[in-house]
């Protein structure tokens, strides 16, 4: 299955809108997007067939469970999953004697299909070859205002590893910085960044070649997180059951899919000095920040000659991306319960943790201390290492179900007996740590009983308690209490940070308030936030918080059954934190391209107006991709 007959398929069930109106790719494609990809169930896949160029831009054609199961090949990621665990079964089963051997003969032959296959010749995606490339031809698109320029923003980025000649396949954004160059946006820890390492040591250049569309599949298959040395194109072959052919790149010694519909071929040169790339609007829903990054050098373009620009958007969640962590999540589960977590019975990643922010999981406990050695398998499990929220529960209400499943965790978790701490590696995009890409990390270990039985009077609190507790702290915007009602001893509160030190204060004279003593965990943030919204409690939670420092455990106050958790999840500034990183701004619109896009609404033929969802976010606002002061 290429590009075009993914198209196809998405229009015969009804999952894709072709728009004919011409739209620019600075600005208005995001726009439009991002009303369809925060609908319910992920909206429609978008086709915009007048892009200014003479290639139209295909987005969001992930982003729904419906376009998962077609993009691969009509199965859900349980069901892959489930012949994962079949193939894992039967080649690690304890029948190791002759006759088990020769039963794992055809499964071998089955596997030994999966292996991608080099042919001679040019494929499709090298109908057309152009050896002086000029990016400026193709639609990319400039995401968000204040964006570093226009980025590529699905690339399938391939390269060699130069000692052992094994393949990579990895997902790395590009900024264009003229005709024919780009940033090459691996991070640290990615296997692009080890090869360069190694290609910098031996002070060679580096040859890559970048993918862009062919079959849905290679866009998956370059963001799993499989083990370094594995070929992503094996696990394709898999989804697929048949074999990726790949064809000899023009200019460069790599090998690509003959399906795509565009190559960018060229180089790395190690030997550089690296170029300035961001901001960027990033899937954390916050700008990453202007950084040094390798440049890449094209020496060719090649493409089908009907060829089709794939494109995506990520920002505050949900988008695209969303969708993309959940089959990971379902693909992965048995993988992770036969190699390292046996007793693990379901794994989650909500939308709003923006995959390495907060991770849920359930075992079947049978032994003490066996939570918090979930916990450290799991921060200890290739890019689980990120992760800075943990909740590992027993055998309770579904993971997705998160009214019960806080109140599960609510009657299980004393903060001062049942919490982890950890420091470690953390995802580079993570905003709130002191030191770029290492902070601290925290587990909830929820697989003990039930500990706290809430009857009528801790589930209801004085109004005017709260009402004189607000008079005395002015600097209270706003307290949501309501949660307490319904048996999750969760308190929010909103305040305006006028003066250091503010935070802790509150902390410490909630924590002496003998009427607020009972409830458990404690989350401040900045004023302008609706503490009634818990996706946007939850999201900027996992934004804002370093554990090591923003995280506070109490013991439990003279007379009471619990200690204390308490959570500073405001924006933090050098002057009232200390805080010496600059600290993004959400990724948010214009006000100008959104009048725009109003205005042009009609034009589109997609049906009913939709807001913009910046209009949620609005009190978030600020010019510049990098939050100036504390208050707007």
């Amino acid at each position: 299955m290429n590009l075009s007959t993914y198209i196809k398929k998405l229009e015969q069930a009804g999952e894709i809108i072709r728009i004919q109106e011409e739209v620019s790719p600075r600005l208005e494609i995001t726009e439009i997007t991002d009303r369809f990809s925060k609908q319910m169930g992920g909206g429609k896949a978008l086709l915009f067939e007048m892009t200014g160029t003479e290639y139209p831009v295909l987005i969001n054609s992930l982003g729904s469970e419906k376009r998962i199961r077609i993009a691969l090949g009509g199965r859900s990621p349980d069901e892959l999953a489930g012949e994962i665990h079949k193939m894992i079964s039967l080649l690690t089963g304890g029948d190791s004697g002759f006759a088990g051997k020769v039963r794992k003969i055809p499964l071998l032959g089955k596997a030994a299909r999966w292996i991608p296959k080099r042919r001679r010749g040019r494929g499709a995606s090298q109908e057309v070859i152009n050896l002086e490339p000029d990016l400026g031809k193709l639609p990319v698109l400039t995401c968000w205002p204040f964006d570093g320029g226009p980025f590529i923003t699905l690339p399938l980025v391939h390269t060699v590893d130069p000692v052992t000649g094994s393949s990579n396949l990895g997902m790395y954004r590009m900024q264009v910085f003229g005709p024919n160059s780009t940033g090459m946006h691996w991070h640290m820890h990615k296997t692009g960044a080890r090869h360069y390492r190694e290609y910098q040591k031996m002070g060679k250049k580096m040859p890559v070649a970048v993918a862009l569309g062919g079959d849905p599949v290679y866009t998956y298959c370059a963001t799993a997180p499989l083990p370094d040395g594995i070929d992503e194109y094996l696990l394709a072959g898999f989804i697929r059951n048949k074999p990726v052919t790949l064809v000899k790149c023009v200019t460069q010694e790599l090998w690509v899919p003959e399906d795509c519909d565009f190559i960018l071929e060229g180089y790395v040169n190690p030997a550089e000095p690296l170029k300035t790339e961001g901001p960027f609007g990033d899937h954390t829903g916050f700008y990453s920040l202007e950084d040094q990054f390798p440049v890449f050098h094209l020496t060719a373009i090649t493409h089908r000659r009907k060829a089709i620009y794939p494109a995506t958007i990520v920002g505050i969640p949900p988008q695209e991306d969303a969708w993309l962590a959940w089959v990971t999540e379902r693909l992965f589960k048995p993988l992770i319960k036969m190699a390292l977590v046996p007793e693990l019975t379901d794994f989650h990643l909500p939308i709003e943790g923006v995959a390495h922010n907060l991770v849920l999981a359930r075992i079947t406990p049978s032994y003490p201390g066996q939570g918090r050695k979930v916990l450290h398998t799991l921060w200890g499990a290739g890019q689980m290492m990120f992760t800075k929220f943990t909740v590992i529960t027993g055998d309770g209400p579904e993971l997705r179900d998160y009214f019960h499943l806080a109140r599960y965790i609510s009657g299980r978790v004393d903060p001062s007996l049942h919490l982890e701490k950890a420091s470690g590696p953390l995802d580079i995009l993570d905003h709130s740590s002191r030191e770029p890409a290492f902070g601290g990390k925290l587990g909830l270990d929820a697989t003990g009983p039930e500990i706290f039985i809430d009857d009528q009077t801790s589930r209801n609190i004085d109004e005017q308690v709260v009402i004189a507790f607000r008079s005395q702290h002015p600097q209270i915007m706003d307290m949501n209490l309501e949660w307490i009602k319904e048996g999750i001893s969760i308190g929010l509160i909103s305040l305006r940070k006028t003066y250091s030190g503010v935070v802790s204060e509150m902390a410490d004279e909630i924590r002496l308030f003998d009427s607020f003593n009972d409830i458990r965990f404690w989350i401040v943030f900045d004023d302008w936030v609706d503490l009634s919204d818990p996706h946007e409690i939850v999201w900027l939670t996992g934004s804002n918080v370093e554990v090591l420092s923003d995280v506070r455990i109490f013991p439990a106050a003279n007379g009471k059954a619990a200690g204390m958790m308490f959570i500073d999840a405001t924006v933090k500034t050098l002057n009232l934190d200390g805080f010496l990183r600059p600290w993004p701004n959400p990724t948010l619109m214009d006000t100008e391209t959104i009048r725009m896009v109003d205005e042009k609404w009609p034009k589109y033929g997609v049906g009913a107006l939709i807001s913009s969802p910046t209009s949620k976010y609005s009190k978030f606002y600020q010019e510049g991709a990098v939050r100036k002061t504390l208050r707007q």
